[in-house]
């Protein structure tokens, strides 16, 4: 065999796969269809749309924050420079991912991979020659793409996926963003920041499903008082598009009379489906689940022997953490060690403004399940960083078994949320109670006193409130 492991995809959980094998001892090649490394999260999805994100938000605080601290400015938007300023952010994450797999000896192959069976990965270059690898392991990393809506066609124009929305060339006068998830708030946050009337267009009765409903709610209440609109329980069945923009049509999703709403653009991010096109996954043999993921034992191998597969092609949530720890951990399990991950224990982060940040069980969950448990909840009003920081909207909740006090889940809506979550993962992964955050001294005055105080709140003794 010309390779110990062949890499298929590098995105975060393809190249943290590759450096953890190569520093395993392994002889490691990559496949990768972009002429840059890093996947969707790098070149199109998470790094970009960060950029954004801070970008937009020092724009509004400049113009609506500064002046009561005061700082007298009035900002213009340059939006070709902020789309610059982002560009230089991806080259310099998707050149660092070079960087690294350059230094950890692991060569790469430029083409789109094809699975022939154990043992054996065909690469189709960019010219269209072909060339067969070979290697003991194989493992599948091709990350996800975007769910489409059906009968809509994205142009990546006037109808956009979230790849077409973070290079809109003027800021749209109204946007309407198709799904409440994680990418249509985030993206729309940031052309609301920049100017445009967004309304938010979502099937179910309610914003972030699968996160914690309370927190759900009172961001919904944040976005709306920021100036986002939400029509729930609504579904687009057409948009027509001309020269003038997008003329949408909104239905009630039990049924009923639909509504014409009129925008420049339309952003549709109601999800994405995992990438396994032109893998050759049925000629090799290789099985899928019911909702066309592939199929993986606990070992994250396919039912053919010596491919894998790992991220957003297997089942969990499609986040690039997730990704990258499946990554360590099959290039541990091919080494022969005992590689792991603690799916009960995988933040997830909304980059908004306020940031929602949870891990863990939601409480819907633990209604549902039948767990007894006790709640604290601290709000960033009661805290004294945020309140001279004027960022006092969201809370902290600590949600801790009624017999144990074990922490099973931690949500926070608030500023900075997602750096504040990584404290109660590491608690929950030791398994950790209430009572061990609460007696952990925090400094002051910091934002994660707000996380002590909820802790202590389970047990009904928060001191600031």
């Amino acid at each position: 065999m010309s390779h110990d492991l062949i890499v298929i995809g590098t995105g975060p959980g393809g190249y943290v796969c590759a450096i953890r094998a190569a520093q395993l001892g392994m002889k490691v090649a990559v496949v990768e269809k972009r002429v840059t490394h890093g996947g969707t999260c790098l070149n199109v999805g998470c790094i970009p749309s960060k950029a954004l994100l801070h970008a937009s938000e020092l724009y509004e605080e400049a113009g609506h924050g500064f002046a009561a601290m005061g700082i007298d400015v009035k900002p213009k938007l340059d939006l070709k420079k902020m789309l610059a300023f982002k560009d230089e952010g991806v080259k310099g994450n998707v050149d660092g991912v070079a960087f690294l797999l350059k230094k950890n000896k692991i060569e790469h192959f430029h083409g789109s991979g094809r699975v022939l069976g154990t043992g054996k990965v065909e690469v189709t270059f960019m010219n269209g020659e072909k060339k067969t690898l070979e290697a003991k392991s194989i493992v599948i990393a091709t990350g996800s793409a975007v769910a489409n809506l059906p009968g809509i066609t994205i142009d990546e124009k006037r109808v956009v996926s979230s790849t077409g929305a973070l290079e809109l060339p003027v800021v749209p006068k109204r946007m309407i963003v198709v799904g409440a998830g994680v990418i249509g708030l985030e993206l729309g946050s940031v052309w609301r920041r920049l100017g445009s009337e967004v309304t938010v267009v979502e099937y179910l009765d309610r914003i972030l499903p699968g996160m914690d409903l309370d927190v759900a709610k009172q961001f919904q209440r944040i976005l709306q008082k920021q100036g986002v609109t939400f029509k729930l329980g609504s579904k687009v069945s057409g948009i027509n598009t001309d020269a003038s923009g997008c003329t949408v049509l909104v239905e009630p999703a039990a049924g009923g009379a639909a509504e014409t709403h009129f925008a420049d653009v339309v952003l549709v991010a109601i999800g994405r489906v995992p990438y396994t096109d032109g893998l050759g996954l049925a000629e090799a043999g290789i099985a899928l689940d019911n909702r066309k993921r592939i199929a993986v034992d606990d070992h994250f191998q396919t039912n053919v022997p010596g491919v894998y597969a790992i991220g957003d092609v297997i089942a969990g949530p499609m986040l690039a953490h997730k990704a990258e720890d499946e990554g360590v951990a099959v290039a541990e399990i091919i080494a022969g060690q005992a590689g792991h991950v603690n799916y009960g224990v995988i933040p997830g982060v909304v980059y908004t403004y306020p940031e929602v940040a949870t891990v863990g069980k939601t409480e819907e969950e633990l209604k549902a399940e039948g767990t007894a448990y006790n709640v604290g909840k601290f709000p960033f009003l009661a805290n004294g960083r945020a309140k001279v920081n004027r960022t006092t909207d969201g809370f902290v909740k600590v949600l801790a078994d009624a017999v144990t006090d074990r922490v099973l889940g931690v949500h926070i809506i608030g500023p900075h949320a997602g750096e504040m979550i990584a404290e109660a993962a590491v608690l929950m992964e030791f398994g950790g109670s209430a009572e061990d955050l609460a007696r952990t001294c925090h400094a002051h005055p910091t934002l994660t006193e707000a996380v002590k105080e909820a802790a202590m709140a389970v047990d009904k003794r928060a001191v600031h409130m």
